[in-house]
């Protein structure tokens, strides 16, 4: 997990969900989070940071097998 996109997903969470998906339904949903209030963006930010990293960690995983 990169301490930088977490720390961006707390901080802007805008900003660290758009560095880790990119445009797409997890960055409007993050939006529409975050206009609701910080706490909410955030805390969906750093939840799907968080799955984004463990799904590549897996697959790297998986990989290596």
């Amino acid at each position: 997990m990169k301490l930088g996109q977490l720390l961006l997903g707390i901080l802007l969470p805008p900003v660290g969900v758009f560095l880790t998906y990119g445009i797409g339904s997890t960055f409007f949903i993050n939006i529409l989070l975050t206009l609701l209030g910080w706490l909410p963006g955030s805390i969906h930010a750093v939840w799907a940071i968080t799955k984004r990293n463990e799904i590549i960690a897996e697959q790297e995983r998986m990989a290596g097998q």
